[in-house]
């Protein structure tokens, strides 16, 4: 049973070390984030699944321990999936989930419940992402989910995909969509397009939306802004 999730976004700046001078400018986007997992430790769960964007279609899978690092950035920083360095798995996070495993780290108190991950990629259908998140609800016992992962990245024209002008109203969307606990509207986001505007986080999304169907939850949206030409989206559902 699916009894809360927090939704953050996931690029590496987010990470203070990585974006060095310009780490003050996410300093609202941290904030927010921390306040979603501030409504998972709430919530109680029994279990935390993280689900963030892979580098293939997925679903991957990354168990507790798994490890990310920031060293492709040049800083000295390893992060454990709900553990600590001296509980290594040895399987390798891609950056968005290394991002939550950062995240989880930084407010403290999961190393005591069961974590584990699931990568997907933008490959895979909404089908089989919504499915994916019936599976992770059905399991037994009370279920959180960190659920990580960009909206368009062509906001602007610095942005890394350039400006595309469907690209407001499609974050528009997903802002109101996961403020609103909105799963149909998640479930409902246009794989193509979303692929077009460099969305990573239309399938992590719709395994939010899959786990979601039939569960009773409200949402906030904490954080909504584009600052370096994406969309970064945080919520909190309980």
């Amino acid at each position: 049973m699916l009894v809360a999730a927090a939704v953050c976004p996931c690029p590496p700046l987010l990470v203070p070390e990585v974006a060095a001078g310009a780490a003050p400018e996410l300093d609202i986007a941290r904030a927010a984030c921390t306040d979603a997992l501030g409504v998972l430790a709430a919530s109680r769960p029994d279990r935390l699944v993280l689900v963030g964007p892979a580098d293939s279609a997925g679903p991957e899978v990354y168990p507790r321990g798994a490890r990310g690092t920031f060293r492709g950035f040049g800083v000295d920083l390893d992060v454990y999936l709900g553990a600590d360095s001296g509980d290594v798995d040895g399987t390798e996070l891609p950056y968005g989930p290394a991002v939550g495993a950062w995240l989880l780290a930084r407010t403290g108190g999961w190393t005591d419940v069961p974590v584990d991950g699931i990568g997907v990629g933008d490959a895979l259908s909404a089908e089989r992402c919504a499915a994916l998140g019936r599976d992770i609800a059905a399991r037994s016992g009370r279920t959180a989910l960190l659920v990580l992962g960009d909206a368009s990245a062509c906001r602007t024209l610095k942005a890394p995909g350039y400006l595309d002008e469907r690209a407001a109203p499609f974050d528009a969307e997903v802002g109101r969509a996961l403020g609103a606990a909105d799963p149909a509207a998640l479930a409902a986001l246009d794989v193509v397009l979303a692929r077009e505007l460099k969305v990573s986080g239309r399938a992590p999304w719709q395994v939010l939306a899959g786990a979601a169907e039939g569960a009773d939850l409200a949402g906030e949206l904490l954080y909504e802004d584009a600052p370096y030409g994406v969309g970064y989206v945080a919520a909190a559902w309980s």
